[in-house]
């Protein structure tokens, strides 16, 4: 019987498309880097938890490498909410509650100065140039208050530092917790851990635009935060987010096309190198790469960091 070439390649269109969809399905709930097999690297509403996955004694891929073990006395959120399964190792990002408010900070500034040397001097008071915070302290009336009820304001800080020339350290750094770097808008930003060594992002409350304060009243970032990149296009690399404290840069979530970047991707201190725009130049250097998933920003420091500082 003669073959219908039009019915062979309909069949086979159908079959490549039930392929590409299968691709696709399989690639979105893969095992990400932190073991969770119904957490995806890239979907806001199903993200790994991090919990537990901290070393004090060496660099993992898609973990943080700490230089304690925490605070057991530690603040932080003392309820988890509706949006973590811990059953299933994942919360949803879009389901959690923020701290509500809208202030507004006329006084906040931040500068970046490159120096020939190829050190930057950071100056700031990091407050957010660019967005407005929650109210803070967490008011009972506030739907936050149920899981964390965060005590501290916000306060100007003095931010006064030189970040070094980028260069590889001849061993990986672990991270002390508080500041590891700072955004471009002058709010520092902490690693993805909370005084407890938990996944900050996931159980602390934090305001619409992802930041709190800690003891001290200093406002501060565990990720990149959405409010800064959603608009950005969704076919290009993401653009600057700040720098680490061992100068080395950070860029936002989207990668080559406007993918997102996952921790596959990256090494132990949550970088690679790529050619990325930097100063208006198109230059191929190693770079952080701030993911949706944890640890967020940094994993490790590649290099020396000029600060340090306590869990917020």
């Amino acid at each position: 019987m003669p073959i219908n070439g039009r019915r062979v390649t309909l069949a086979c269109s159908l079959v490549l498309a039930a392929l590409s969809a299968a691709i696709a399905v399989a690639a979105s709930t893969a095992t990400t880097a932190s073991g969770r097999t119904g957490a995806s690297a890239t979907d806001l509403t199903r993200l790994p938890l991090g919990d537990g996955h901290t070393s004090t004694t060496s660099a993992k891929r898609g973990w943080i490498y700490t230089c304690d073990s925490g605070n057991p006395g530690g603040g932080g959120a003392f309820k988890d909410g509706p949006w973590i399964d811990t059953a299933d190792g994942t919360f949803n990002e879009k389901a959690k509650v923020s701290v509500q408010g809208s202030v507004r900070w006329s006084s906040a500034q931040v500068s970046f100065t490159r120096l020939a040397s190829g050190q930057i001097k950071v100056t700031g008071n990091d407050l957010p140039t660019n967005r407005t915070t929650g109210t803070f302290p967490i008011a009972s009336s506030d739907p936050a208050y149920a899981y964390d009820r965060n005590p501290n304001s916000i306060a100007a800080q003095t931010v006064s530092l030189t970040l070094p020339k980028p260069a590889a350290a001849s061993k990986v750094g672990c991270l002390s917790g508080g500041p590891i770097g700072i955004a471009l808008n002058g709010v520092e930003i902490f690693d993805g851990l909370d005084a407890l060594h938990r996944d900050a992002v996931a159980h602390e409350t934090q305001d619409a635009c992802a930041g709190h304060p800690q003891q001290q009243s200093a406002y501060h970032y565990h990720s990149d935060p959405v409010c800064l990149w959603s608009k950005d296009s969704s076919t290009k690399a993401s653009g600057l987010f700040g720098y680490a404290y061992d100068g080395y840069p950070i860029f936002g979530p989207r990668g080559t096309g406007g993918r997102f970047v996952t921790n596959a991707q990256l090494d132990v201190c949550h970088g690679t190198t790529s050619t990325v725009t930097l100063n208006g130049k198109r230059v191929r250097m190693y770079h952080y790469v701030a993911t949706l998933e944890y640890p967020y920003t940094l994993g490790c420091f590649h290099g020396t960091s000029v600060a340090t500082g306590g869990h917020g």
